[in-house]
C-alpha cells in the first residue's frame, strides 16, 4: 500500500557513482546501477537517512512523497537472499575446459627487498626490477578468505587503478605483503564487506594497508575494508594511503583499530 512518507531521493546529476552510500544502508536499499546510486525498491528504504553523510557530492536527500510502505520482513528476506548469493565462494577448478585459470591459487618465491642489479652498461631506467608478488589470484572477487597466503599476513588492499598510476608499487608497498585488488565503483560493495569480515575473522591478518586513488569513487574502498573489519570484531592496525592521478603519495594516515 502506498502512503506519503519520508524516503531517500538521489540527484542523478550530482551522483558520481562512488558507492560510498551503499555499505551505509543496513537495509541494502541502495545499489550502484548503470554508474549511479539507486533505490532498489521503496519497500527496502526506511527513510532514516543513514546514508546521507557518506555522499561526497551531496546527491542524497530525504523527501516526503507517496511510496510503498517500508516492509521490515521484506528487507530481512532480501538481505538473506543477497547474503546467500554473495557469500558463496567460487570453487577453485583445475585448468580444464570450463574452469577459470585465474581462480587457481599459487604462491611464488620473491626476491629479497633490495634493488635489482643493473645489467652492464644499462642506464638506471633500464635496470631490471623484480616482482614482489608472492601469490595468485589477486582480485578480491577471486581470493577465498581461507587462502593460505592470507594466514598471518600483512594485507595490501589496492584500488584497481593504483598499479597503473604508481610507478614503484612493488618496491614501496607490495614487498612482503599479500595483496587484493578491486574497484569499489564497479564491484559489489556489500560482498566486499562480507569477504573482508571473513578474512579478518579467520586469517589472523596482522596489518592492513589500503591504497586508493584521489578520485571520489576510490574513497569507498578503505571504508569497505573498515566495515568488514568492524563486522569481524578483529581490531587490526590499518593505514590508508591516497595516490594522485600523477602517481604521487598525497596523504597517509593511520586508522585506529576499533
Amino acid at each position: 500500500m502506498k502512503v506519503v512518507r519520508k524516503i531517500i531521493e538521489i540527484d542523478e546529476e550530482l551522483c558520481d557513482g562512488c558507492g560510498n552510500c551503499v555499505p551505509s544502508c543496513a537495509e541494502g536499499a541502495l545499489e550502484i546501477i548503470d554508474g549511479k546510486a539507486r533505490v532498489v525498491a521503496d519497500i527496502y528504504c526506511d527513510g532514516l537517512g543513514a546514508c546521507l553523510g557518506e555522499c561526497p557530492q551531496g546527491a542524497l536527500n530525504i523527501i516526503e512523497r507517496q511510496a510503498d510502505e517500508f516492509d521490515e520482513e521484506a528487507v530481512e528476506e532480501f538481505l538473506a537472499e543477497k547474503k546467500t548469493h554473495e557469500t558463496t565462494e567460487p570453487k577453485i577448478m583445475p585448468m580444464v575446459s570450463g574452469g577459470c585459470p585465474s581462480a587457481q591459487m599459487q604462491t611464488f618465491k620473491t626476491a629479497a627487498a633490495e634493488p635489482a642489479a643493473a645489467r652492464p652498461g644499462a642506464a638506471p631506467a633500464a635496470q631490471e626490477a623484480e616482482s614482489a608478488l608472492s601469490h595468485w589470484p589477486v582480485q578480491i572477487m577471486l581470493v577465498p578468505p581461507t587462502a593460505p597466503f592470507l594466514k598471518g599476513a600483512d594485507l595490501l588492499v589496492l584500488a584497481d587503478c593504483v598499479p597503473v598510476a604508481f610507478p614503484t608499487l612493488h618496491q614501496d608497498f607490495l614487498q612482503g605483503k599479500a595483496v587484493m585488488m578491486g574497484c569499489p565503483k564497479f564491484d559489489d560493495a556489500q560482498h566486499y564487506i562480507e569477504k573482508f569480515a571473513q578474512i579478518c575473522k579467520v586469517s589472523g591478518i596482522q596489518s592492513i594497508t589500503s591504497v586508493v586513488m584521489e578520485v571520489p569513487c576510490c574513497s569507498a574502498l578503505p571504508m569497505i575494508v573498515k566495515k568488514g573489519m568492524e563486522l569481524s570484531g578483529a581490531p587490526i592496525p590499518m593505514e590508508e594511503v591516497v595516490i594522485s592521478t600523477r602517481g604521487k603519495v598525497i596523504e597517509r594516515r593511520q586508522v585506529q583499530a576499533a
